[in-house]
């Protein structure tokens, strides 16, 4: 008869989960951004807000 290998289960092998720096998925791809819907912001809005405020605001 042939020879028979004994090997551990799966559950035995290390499994090494250290982290090698870059993330499996980014927390915001590019086109979730102002710039990927083709949208600029200004750098402050509180001045157009202001302006736009309407009358009975007072």
């Amino acid at each position: 008869m042939g020879r028979v290998t004994v090997r551990e289960p799966d559950d035995l092998r290390p499994v090494d989960l250290a982290d090698d720096g870059l993330p499996i998925l980014p927390d915001q791809t590019a086109d979730d951004t102002d710039l990927g819907w083709n949208e600029w912001r200004e750098a402050d809005d509180d001045a157009r807000l202001i302006e736009e405020r309407p009358p009975h605001w007072g």
